[in-house]
């Protein structure tokens, strides 16, 4: 295996462990509850942490930053770009301040409804990874985009950004919902939502017209019939 091979491998097992460390931070530390109110310093200090990690996807991932970037191989930009984002997600976890106690926590038929919320979100994230190819994801294998692949199957027939809808289902469907973990919901979810439009701008600009068609079939965005 060469250099470049094992830096790609390293940088999809580092993509593997930052998701393993945001989840089980998810389920433990942020379900935890310090029985005090919100604490407003807290909440602005999260939302900038938070601000430095998307930040990093919306800039990194644009073409003229990626031209600028020049003196790394072309073939290494998206593992440079993984690599990145899950140290990013790493610090966002450790460096993470409690903003408060609990919201709500239900039981009974209300938790096991949105147990059945977070489990369609799942669900979507993993059809739309599989769709993705999680090779590309982690950047180890290249990126079908660069070979006209615009993916419209499968949940992609429901919105245009399935793998976001997941996510919004998975981050508000706790039956336990402390004040952290609806900072969390709220401040990643508001990034995705004011970053789709210049991630669509790309979009056109890679397919033309094959996702102007795709625009017209596949009218909402995120959520049905709201956005």
């Amino acid at each position: 295996m060469g250099l470049s091979a094992a830096f790609k491998w390293l940088g999809g097992a580092a993509f593997v462990a930052s998701l393993a460390t945001w989840l089980s931070w998810y389920l433990y530390v942020l379900g935890r509850s310090n029985g005090t109110g919100v604490d407003g310093g807290a909440l602005a200090f999260d939302a900038a942490l938070f601000t430095v990690f998307a930040a990093h996807h919306s800039v990194l991932a644009r073409e003229p930053v990626k031209r600028a970037l020049g003196f790394i191989p072309s073939h290494l930009i998206r593992s440079v770009y993984v690599w990145t984002a899950s140290i990013l997600l790493v610090m966002v976890c450790l460096a993470w301040r409690s903003a408060g106690g609990d919201v709500y926590h239900v039981t009974g038929v209300a938790a096991l409804a949105l147990g059945v919320v977070q489990l369609a979100g799942i669900v979507f994230i993993a059809r739309s990874v599989a769709k993705i190819d999680a090779l590309e994801l982690a950047g180890i294998r290249p990126s079908r985009q660069s070979c006209g692949g615009l993916q419209t199957s499968g949940p992609y027939r429901v919105v245009r950004h399935p793998l976001y809808l997941g996510w919004m289902l998975l981050v508000f469907g706790a039956a336990h919902m402390t004040a952290d973990r609806l900072a969390f919901a709220v401040i990643s979810s508001f990034y995705l939502v004011i970053a789709v439009p210049w991630e669509e701008r790309s979009l056109r600009q890679s397919f033309g017209e094959s996702y102007a068609r795709y625009e017209q079939t596949v009218r909402w965005r995120v959520i049905p019939f709201v956005y």
